[in-house]
């Protein structure tokens, strides 16, 4: 075996994964699993305008290239997103992606859409107008930085120890990572660090989950927390869900959540 014959074996086949994503229908079912959750083959078909049989053909090839898992319960069949890397990568390619026309949204729809835009989750860290105002609070007030490249202070190591952030004494994860937002078209907060303070948000009830996708609401209390502890000017921070606005149901739902 040749040097450039052996360097070719062990190389990333980069067309392959291309390949599987140059599908328009295959890649609208990608997009509409960055909600997190699992969908029937038969919901995604409906949500890429394919017949069943069709969908089937392209699930599998998802399934065969890895960037989608399957489980089956009974006789339905549920896909996600194989794991976080994979949703990495189909948000990066979103942000490149040209523009189109949105489709006809229900006022269901339209209202997740909005909750997602304010506050959820993005894997386990903050995102959204909330995750960048956090973000943005962070840098000014000196307790991350991304430059020369993302880290966190000194003050900001003692401001999470202050306020309860428990950060992992040892991890191959970064502390502090810069990860685009697909709605605030700048980078949020990600890394140990983020997910710290989403766990915490979480469990001391400053955010709360709205039904169960990825949308999340900020509490009257955490708008408190946030403006004092992380110095968010109240002006930075979203809106709770107002009354007439819908709330993101359980269960099966229209694939908009995730644009």
């Amino acid at each position: 075996m040749t040097a450039d014959s052996a360097g070719k074996d062990v190389g990333v086949d980069l067309a392959a994964v291309a390949r599987l994503l140059a599908d328009g229908s295959r890649a609208d079912m990608c997009l509409a699993l960055l909600d997190g959750r699992a969908w029937t083959a038969r919901e995604l078909a409906r949500y890429a305008g394919v017949a069943p049989s069709t969908a089937t053909g392209h699930l599998n090839m998802l399934v065969g290239g890895g960037l989608l898992a399957e489980e089956r319960h009974g006789r339905h069949r549920y896909l996600r997103l194989a794991d976080p890397k994979v949703m990495a990568l189909i948000e990066s390619l979103a942000e490149v992606a040209p523009r189109r026309p949105p489709r006809p949204a229900s006022l269901g729809a339209s209202g997740r859409t909005r909750a997602l835009a304010r506050a959820r989750l993005c894997y386990d860290h903050l995102a959204g107008i909330l995750g960048l105002a956090v973000t943005d609070a962070m840098v000014d007030n000196g307790l991350i930085t991304w430059e020369p490249e993302p880290r966190l202070t000194p003050a900001g190591a003692a401001w999470a120890a202050e306020n309860g952030i428990e950060l992992p004494a040892a991890s191959r994860r970064p502390l502090v990572r810069s990860c685009l937002d697909w709605t605030e078209r700048r980078p949020h907060l990600g890394g140990a660090v983020g997910a710290a303070i989403c766990s915490r948000a979480l469990e001391a009830g400053w955010v709360v989950k709205v039904g169960t996708g990825r949308a999340l609401a900020l509490t009257e209390p955490g708008r408190q927390v946030f403006h004092e502890r992380f110095r968010v000017p109240t002006d930075s921070l979203p809106a709770g869900r107002t009354t007439t606005e819908p709330a993101v149901r359980s269960g099966r739902r229209s694939a908009t959540e995730s644009r």
